[in-house]
């Protein structure tokens, strides 16, 4: 992402980043804000539980009007995907008893990445991304690995990243107290909230 980033004159481009929640989205915004034309995109079928989506929903969209207060000059765009949560428990039939970060896991963010990748092409994004990459709980690289194939399959192009890196997720916490944002403690699947 970093050398996309310095090597291009990004500021023209536009990215579709896949948001999960606030508290996540909060670093990743503020790291890209002033590099890329950016849409936070709120699409989260594993989250089941319409309360539960619905409120992670409201505290991005509050989270993105403060970063546009904020920062001068920055104009993030919220949009936010259908609930669906028939579509998470159709790829996660037969993995119910997967540990976390498991196969179950995988599929989930296939699914989340290639509705991102195809609304990208379909509304003429140069970029797709996700703030999936921040948590501590997951694997990076098996995200990329997922986001590279689905952008060669739908035809449009992966930002690469590792937003954990350089204590993004640090920042993240910082960033989620200074806000007042609300912090869940699960994924947002029910699989993810058995443990809790």
């Amino acid at each position: 992402m970093d050398e996309i980033l310095a090597c291009e004159d990004t500021r023209a481009k536009s990215l579709l980043l896949q948001c999960c929640c606030a508290p996540c989205s909060s670093h990743c915004l503020t790291v890209l804000e002033d590099k890329i034309s950016i849409t936070a995109y709120y699409y989260n079928p594993n989250i089941t539980d319409r309360t539960e989506h619905d409120k992670r929903a409201e505290e991005l969209k509050r989270l993105v009007g403060i970063l546009n207060s904020e920062f001068p000059g920055a104009d993030i765009e919220y949009a936010e995907g259908p609930f669906e949560p028939e579509k998470f428990f159709e790829v996660a039939r037969g993995l119910e008893q997967e540990p976390e970060r498991g196969a179950r896991c995988a599929k989930c963010f296939e699914l989340r990445l290639r509705e991102t990748a195809r609304k990208a092409k379909a509304e003429g994004y140069d970029y797709f991304a996700t703030t999936l990459t921040l948590s501590p709980l997951k694997d990076a690289r098996l995200i990329n690995e997922i986001g590279e194939r689905i952008a060669r399959e739908e035809g449009v192009s992966w930002l690469c990243s590792d937003f954990k890196k350089k204590e993004g997720f640090k920042h993240s916490v910082e960033l989620s107290d200074k806000y007042g944002l609300y912090r869940q403690d699960y994924c947002g699947c029910p699989f993810s909230k058995r443990g809790n």
